[in-house]
């Protein structure tokens, strides 16, 4: 009769670094976006699993562990962007079965998949106040109205 194998549960949990958390893009986060990055470094798998540029957490997600609106929460992504934390690197987009898929994302303080170096691109460190990265906004599926059809404003 086999052995049984011993379960080691463990706890996950990622740590914050200091000297990062002591950059001025850091200080110059929202505290929303401040207590968003650490549940975005928690869906990162580890360096023998890396799944860095493919980190998927939706904004309704993110407002529900952060107890904020979505709004709010959207917002915390676009400030961890601009201060270079996160990159996005695919867009969010409902697909033809009307199964949706959120956005991926790159956390620059980490190694990706794509590149050789062993640290990330650390972009954030390049922050200085008053020059944003830029943001990738997601648009609205219908942008021009139902059915294809502009939306005329009534005249009053």
């Amino acid at each position: 009769m086999p052995k049984p194998r011993k379960e080691t549960k463990s706890e996950h949990w990622t740590k914050l670094i200091r000297s990062m958390m002591e950059e001025p893009a850091w200080r110059a986060l929202s505290p929303t976006a401040q207590a968003l990055y650490p549940w975005l470094k928690l869906e990162w798998r580890g360096p023998n699993n890396n799944n860095n540029g493919r980190i998927c957490l939706s904004v309704r997600q993110a407002a529900q562990r952060l107890g904020v609106s979505d709004n709010t929460a959207a917002k915390a992504f676009h400030d961890l962007q601009a201060k270079g934390f996160i990159v996005q690197t695919e867009t969010p987009c409902l697909g033809v079965n009307g199964a949706a898929r959120g956005a991926m994302y790159e956390l620059t303080e980490l190694a990706c998949n794509k590149q050789d170096s062993p640290a990330g691109r650390k972009l954030y460190k390049t922050w200085s106040k008053g020059s944003d990265f830029p943001i990738k906004i997601a648009r609205a599926n219908n942008p021009q109205g139902r059915n294809g059809k502009n939306k005329i404003p009534s005249q009053n």
